[in-house]
């Protein structure tokens, strides 16, 4: 009999072949013209010495790509700086994204355009940033496809003025548990024959219609299902499981836990929970 574990890693391992597969009849379309186009917008230098840029993601009507927790049918996007030149750390801001449908199975991302902000720090401060991303991502329709986008520009604008499309994209995060009033975030801990099941509770206010949480554990080599949520009252109920990629145990630590609750008015990000 197939081993629990096993059964949830042949699912998402499925659910990514179908994508490639589905991908495979759209290969000539390359030609005619890919659903995706990204461009680098520069920005602006901030007095403690940082950069901020963004990355533009366009899509075709129709088309959309994943966030960094994709959910079930998608593809995390994957990004390399290596080419880049002085630069020390980037941080990315993920505007709150949207669930999608797909046949029954939820995927997270956004559609026809998405500004991502990058807070750049160089490691000589005061002088430019030669900044050099290749980002690996999936776009979906009907059919999946994989892209992968090379964008560079030189950052020495000295300028401190806002440029207000990534300004737009900074206000555009979800909000913070203080900002909606979060009373409390809980998490309690079970080992299972797999790995670990997590059960969250927040008290918070509704986040608008039918609320999708996501956990994200925080730690590399860790497998996270899709939650299954409800609210009872005020407090929003979520559990899920955990399952360590290589098989092994799995640790965790609570401090490193984030939790997005994605609702039809807004979306909230909560870093961290207490034991239960």
């Amino acid at each position: 009999m197939p081993h629990q574990g096993d059964m949830k890693i042949t699912r998402l391992f499925t659910a990514f072949l179908s994508c490639l597969t589905l991908a495979l009849p759209a290969s000539a379309q390359q030609g005619v013209g890919t659903p995706l186009q990204g461009d680098l917008l520069t920005g602006w230098q901030q007095a403690n010495g940082q950069r901020v840029a963004a990355i533009r993601l366009r899509m075709a009507p129709g088309w959309k790509t994943y966030w960094r927790s994709p959910g079930d049918a998608g593809i995390p996007p994957e990004f390399d700086w290596s080419g880049s030149k002085n630069l020390r750390d980037v941080a990315i801001t993920w505007p709150a994204p949207k669930v999608f449908d797909q046949g029954g199975v939820n995927s997270i991302g956004y559609a026809r355009e998405v500004i991502l902000p990058l807070t750049l720090t160089p490691r000589s401060p005061g002088q430019p940033v030669a900044l050099d991303v290749s980002i690996d991502l999936g776009v979906c329709s009907d059919i999946c496809l994989p892209e992968t986008v090379h964008l560079n520009a030189l950052l020495d604008s000295t300028s401190n003025k806002p440029v207000p499309a990534i300004a737009a994209a900074f206000a555009a995060r979800p909000y913070s548990g203080a900002e909606v009033g979060l009373k409390s975030a809980t998490c309690s801990l079970r080992p299972t024959a797999d790995g670990l099941s997590i059960v969250t509770r927040l008290r918070l206010p509704s986040a608008g219609g039918e609320e999708t949480v996501v956990i994200e554990p925080g730690a590399p080599g860790l497998w996270m299902s899709a939650t299954e949520s409800s609210r009872q009252g005020d407090t929003l109920v979520s559990h899920g499981e955990l399952i360590a990629e290589n098989g092994g145990a799995v640790a965790l630590d609570r401090s490193a836990i984030r939790i997005t609750v994605i609702g039809k008015k807004h979306s909230v990000e909560i870093k961290g929970c207490t034991p239960a």
